[in-house]
């Protein structure tokens, strides 16, 4: 316990989160006495966190029915090419990453330079490739199956020799370098995980540039790699004990855990429950909806910028201290203060926020040493409405976060694609909040003294359009926000960061801010602004969603509705004519109100045919791109229950391939009768 807590041994009588204890230190608690035998929980442990209750819980739970014990994973630490499969959040960033998805086209990966000087090339690249060959994710590769395995191969690393240039042509190398790195889209299926690059600049300085793919590793995966690229580098001659396991065994054990069903069906239940209504996800003032398809092209919404600022050891001091006294971690204080402006910068009192958690299991010692992505999350229902002081949004704030961390075995990304299957559109959580606190410092000393200072660090993430993040260094907090500039109104992203260092010099130097209400963070200018463009909310009318057109169609059917890709012309009553023609199809082939109909067809005017005529039969459509892989396809098709699919003959082997399910061509069509009636579902 006085490890965790970083101090002598605690008064029995204190509360340990008073005195630094924190979530992650409890989860790791909580899992070294499952291993040993104990049955406790996280749940038992955070109602009470005194010692003198553990001590009689621990007495209780080990006299009872032990928890079954994970098996331990083998200890082989073997890393041929068998697949496996994505954690869940690796398969989040998979699919989010696509091109197409709501805020997509990005890859999920950390960017970092570090300056320092008199690094050697040549050692650097056989450190790297001695790297690359201890971690398998490094050099992972992702199929189209959406299974992974390891790949093989020396390390991505470049040299850029920029001495000879003149000072402002190196100057603008440098930054057009660090542009490339940061926006990086890697292709995981061509095992582009890793990668290093070294700048070496006049006067023998050097800048070196680390990209790691998020599916390859956390952030606590990039302290791993660091520190072992460190050793590496400086001590040739001593290799590093070798791994006995590899993330593969690690995932492997996870699930043949014979704990994790149980508590998986408990914590989906309990999430549910809460969930049934749930909030939304904040909305600051952005320039796109914050569910509009996105690809990699679109550089202006993909573009992500860093703000931060930086406690200083006293004051992160301070400030631990002010909310300790008040029974508050500071990750807890810290995420509450970016509640606070997010609510005066989207309007929204109440709504959820994506917390990543660091979820890495010691199944074994070696797991410490693993790079893999270990990470889950929990979506935080941030509930501010009431008029109340900072401290008491606080302990609110605290409470839920305490009690998902104790029902993380079904994790956030779990939770949104439930909502989304309930919802039937996909369902979002693009506003981040990470704390790394407790996890040490990911550029010790050492770190820095071989390689230099990090002067960029930046991280990006698909289907967010805002990241807070929270780490140590140096002794205090950095604290940094990575934004989608394009996404986000211009100007926004400032002010509500400068209204966040503003809170937080608040409630570092005074005192009795936390006993008051936080008060207006946003200007009264922008709040009069966002009043008057407030739409008024306007009932639903009740009318299916094509029902507007077929009555265009009757009243004005010469008016043109469509132009072709080849130019040629369609009129309101020629395209209603030719999506009845598709209905009178599908009735034929046993269509009725409620199914699901799969349109596979490229983007143009057939697309806009198909749609009306499954609308007009009283179905819905399921749009499965004709660019995705069969596995997806078959997914969609199976998650929508798709009995029929419309598409053209040059795509009918795709969808042909896809089991148990009729496949129709859009020509067809043109030798039904249009269908004389036009279903019109209720909502």
């Amino acid at each position: 316990m006085s490890e965790e807590l970083g101090t002598g041994e605690p008064d029995e009588g204190r509360d340990l989160f008073e005195l630094g204890l924190d979530s992650l230190a409890l989860m790791r608690l909580v899992g070294a006495w499952r291993r040993a035998g104990s049955s406790v929980t996280f749940q038992d442990l955070v109602d009470e966190p005194v010692l003198t209750a553990w001590y009689a819980i621990l007495r209780e739970r080990a006299g009872g029915p032990a928890a079954p014990a994970a098996p331990p994973p083998p200890a082989s630490g073997a890393e041929d090419d068998t697949p496996f499969a994505l954690s869940a959040m690796q398969h989040a960033y998979w699919i989010g990453r696509q091109d197409g998805q709501p805020l997509g086209g990005v890859a999920p990966h950390f960017a970092v330079e570090l300056d320092g000087s008199g690094l050697d090339p040549v050692r650097l690249r056989t450190a790297l490739d001695r790297l690359v060959d201890r971690h398998g994710m490094l050099r992972a590769r992702v199929g189209a199956d959406g299974r992974q395995r390891y790949g093989s191969g020396p390390a991505r690393f470049a040299v850029h020799d920029l001495r000879a240039l003149p000072r402002e042509e190196a100057e603008a190398r440098l930054a057009d370098l660090r542009e490339r790195h940061t926006h990086a889209r890697a292709d995981p299926g061509a095992g582009e995980m890793f990668r290093a690059a070294l700048c070496v600049l006049p006067e023998d300085r050097t800048r070196l540039q680390i990209g790691l793919d998020m599916m390859a590793g956390d952030a606590l995966s990039l302290r791993v790699l660091l520190a072992d690229l460190r050793h590496l580098y400086a001590h040739p001659d001593e290799p590093l004990p070798p791994l006995s396991l590899s993330y593969r065994d690690y995932l492997a054990a996870r699930a043949a855990d014979p704990g994790t069903a149980g508590r998986r069906a408990a914590d989906r239940a309990w999430w549910q429950e809460r969930l049934a209504a749930p909030p939304r996800a904040p909305a600051p003032p952005a320039t796109v909806a914050l569910d509009r398809p996105v690809a990699a092209s679109d550089t202006a919404l993909t573009h992500v910028r860093r703000l931060h600022h930086w406690l200083d050891p006293e004051q992160k001091k301070t400030f631990a201290a002010r909310a300790g006294r008040r029974g508050l971690t500071p990750a807890a204080a810290l995420a509450t203060a970016f509640a606070e402006v997010l609510a005066a910068w989207s309007g929204e009192r109440r709504f959820l926020l994506n917390l990543p958690l660091f979820d890495r299991e010691l199944l074994a010692p070696d797991v410490a040493g693993l790079v893999g992505d270990f990470s889950s999350s929990l979506l935080l229902d941030v509930d501010l409405t009431a008029q109340a002081s900072f401290l008491a949004h606080a302990r609110r704030v605290q409470d839920g976060i305490r009690a998902g961390v104790a029902h993380g075995g079904y994790g956030g990304v779990e939770v949104l694609r439930d909502l989304t299957r309930a919802e039937g559109s996909p369902v979002l959580a693009p506003v981040v909040y990470t704390s790394a606190l407790g996890l040490g410092e990911i550029f010790t000393r050492e770190v820095q003294e071989e390689f230099g200072r990090p002067v960029w660090i930046i991280s990006q993430g698909p289907q967010v359009v805002l990241d807070a993040q929270v780490t140590e260094l140096d002794g205090g907090l950095l604290l940094n926000w990575d934004v989608r500039d394009g996404v986000l109104a211009r100007g926004v992203p400032d002010a509500a960061f400068a209204a966040y260092r503003a809170l937080l010099t608040s409630l570092t130097e005074d005192e009795s801010a936390w006993e008051r209400p936080v008060g207006p963070l946003a200007p009264a200018a922008h709040l009069a602004a966002r009043e008057a463009a407030t739409p008024a909310r306007v009932p639903a009318s009740g009318a299916p969603l094509h029902a507007a057109f077929f009555r265009h169609a009757e009243t004005h059917p010469g008016r043109l509705a469509v132009v072709r890709e080849d130019g040629t012309r369609l009129s309101y009553g020629e395209l209603a004519d030719a999506a009845r023609r598709v209905t009178a199809l599908l009735r034929r082939h046993g269509v009725v109100e409620g199914d699901t109909v799969a349109i596979t067809l490229p983007k143009g005017a057939a697309q806009v045919v198909a749609v009306l005529g499954v609308l007009a039969a009283g179905a819905c459509y399921a749009p499965v791109g004709i660019d995705q892989p069969a596995a997806r396809r078959r997914r969609v098709h199976e998650t929508a229950g798709a009995r029929l699919v419309l598409t053209d003959p040059e795509h009918a082997p795709l969808c042909r391939a896809v089991p148990g399910l009729t496949v129709l061509t859009l020509d067809l069509a043109a030798a039904e009768p249009p269908a004389d009636g036009i279903a019109a579902p209720g909502p």
